[in-house]
């Protein structure tokens, strides 16, 4: 019989005992793909706490499962919060992959796998169509459109998601535990279609740690900046970040811009702009919103549009170059509502006609798209906008886009408050691309 005080004692150590065993953590998790923008590949990446060896095993729908096999790398981060938490970010990258073609996959080692996922092939046909979801400022609290993505995801409603920055309020918050669930939460969209991303101010802690070591986009950039082909369309994701966190490198707003302007010359290219006339921009931080607080689109000296004179050397914005190079569709977020504007350029508006705006318009068509849901809720309108906002909804929600062809590209806003409900669309057509389609 063991005496009663010495029972107490070992009920005492009874946590430090458990505490002492830590759970092993090789089972994959947070399931993420990406594109390369390479036709016929397709990036997966994973989390394990535990180091193990990376390998994705797949086959074509229909066809015999998991019969072809990818390895990949695992790269070690350390979260820079208290606690030091350590993940291992796994990425494999499956090549020469059948254009248009379902594939089933499972990723991990033989120290566990993950669920069983599939994707399909981007078309790589000039001609194809592509369908995306868009939406910025999606949070692990109240996200209140992921639902309703996760199941257009699943009925196969969107080849490619677009995030235009600030996950999870925020990715780095309880030793990045919050980025953990909240990569679980997507992964029901993101295990599925490609889900590219840029960074958004939320991601800023510790110079974008998490955000540059969660993603695995296109070029050699950490995910900051990148662009990439698909159907008819050019996309360039950017940051606008480097315009307000000069403390991590004030050389990154020039290195930004001049890659930007060696990309839009080559888009512009003649061979290059006849297979792929739309250039289409996304960036979190707008250089025009209505909204009412103090952000920077508010202001007519918007850094990210006019740049910032406040700095040696100064800083160039955006708005000439991007009007410069004849980008004809700019998506933001950052303002938790969702704007559409007309054709803008120099804080005037540029429709094609009166009746008809959107029809060879005479400007960029700028979307801000922010109202996915989060914890700061929605943001308020500004009662007397400007002349160049042409319609505005404080309801919770995201948007949709299809690159039909050459010339014609449909946009339609979707309200979760009402259950769905597409709330605004337009048609963007356009019978030339580049400069010479303005006055």
């Amino acid at each position: 019989m063991v005496p009663f005080h010495t029972a107490c004692a070992l009920l005492g150590l009874a946590p430090l005992l458990v505490l002492g065993v830590p759970p092993i953590w090789t089972q994959p998790e947070q399931v993420h793909l990406s594109y390369t923008g390479i036709p016929g590949s397709m990036v997966v990446t994973w989390t394990t706490f535990n180091k193990t060896e990376t390998e994705v095993e797949y086959g074509l729908l229909g066809g015999r499962l998991f019969e072809m096999s990818a390895k990949g790398n695992a790269t070690l981060f350390v979260d820079s919060g208290e606690e030091k938490r350590r993940m291992f970010i796994h990425r494999v990258t499956l090549t020469d992959l059948k254009p248009a073609s379902t594939y089933v996959y499972h990723c991990g080692s033989d120290e566990g796998w993950s669920d069983v996922f599939s994707f399909t092939a981007l078309n790589d046909s000039l001609s194809f169509s592509p369908r995306f979801a868009l939406y910025g400022d999606l949070g692990n609290e109240n996200p209140q459109s992921l639902a309703r993505l996760q199941k257009e995801t699943q009925l196969g409603m969107y080849d490619v998601i677009l995030h235009i920055g600030d996950f999870a309020y925020d990715m780095h918050e309880d030793n990045a535990r919050i980025g953990d669930e909240f990569m679980r939460q997507i992964q029901s969209v993101a295990a599925y279609v490609p889900y590219m991303t840029c960074p958004g101010n939320h991601e800023a802690a510790y110079n974008f740690s998490n955000y540059r070591n969660r993603f695995s986009m296109p070029g050699q950039t950490e995910s900051l900046w990148y662009s990439w082909n698909v159907g008819s369309a050019h996309i360039i994701s950017i940051s606008t970040e480097v315009y307000f966190y000069l403390e991590f490198g004030l050389d990154l707003v020039f290195k930004q811009y001049e890659w930007l302007r060696k990309d839009l010359e080559e888009a512009n290219k003649p061979e290059n702009r006849a297979v792929h006339p739309w250039i289409i921009t996304m960036g979190h931080r707008p250089m025009y919103c209505s909204d009412d607080d103090q952000d920077d689109c508010t202001n007519f000296d918007s850094f990210v549009r006019l740049g910032r004179s406040d700095i040696k050397p100064p800083a160039p914005g955006l708005e000439d170059l991007f009007y410069h190079y004849g980008v004809d569709v700019e998506l933001w977020a950052h303002e938790h509502t969702y704007e559409r504007l007309w054709p803008v350029y120099g804080d005037k508006v540029h429709n094609g006609s009166t009746e008809q705006p959107y029809i060879n318009p005479k400007a960029p068509v700028h979307i801000i798209t922010g109202s996915a849901g989060c914890r700061e809720r929605t943001d308020k309108f500004n009662p007397n906008p400007k002349e160049w906002s042409a319609f505005r909804s404080t309801d919770y929600g995201y948007s949709r886009m299809q690159v039909l062809n050459a010339t014609h590209l449909y946009l339609e806003q979707v309200s979760d408050d009402q259950y769905g409900k597409v709330i605004d669309s337009i048609w963007v057509v356009k019978e030339k691309h580049g400069l010479s389609a303005w006055p």
